[in-house]
């Protein structure tokens, strides 16, 4: 759990008085998306890997 607490510090102290304020935003939803595409890729390997790889 302290992994996870250090990585969302990080996070927030890199969001921390920047400014446009908008650019901001921006990049934080970037990383909620990529984040996305990321879970979804990692899925969609362990879903293939456990039906035996069939691509059918």
């Amino acid at each position: 759990m302290g992994t996870l607490l250090h990585f969302r510090n990080l996070y927030s102290e890199a969001f921390r008085n920047c400014k446009p304020e908008f650019v901001v935003v921006l990049l934080k939803i970037y990383s909620v998306f990529c984040f996305a595409l990321l879970f979804m890729a990692l899925y969609a390997f362990m879903y293939r890997a456990v039906t035996g790889f069939n691509f059918y």
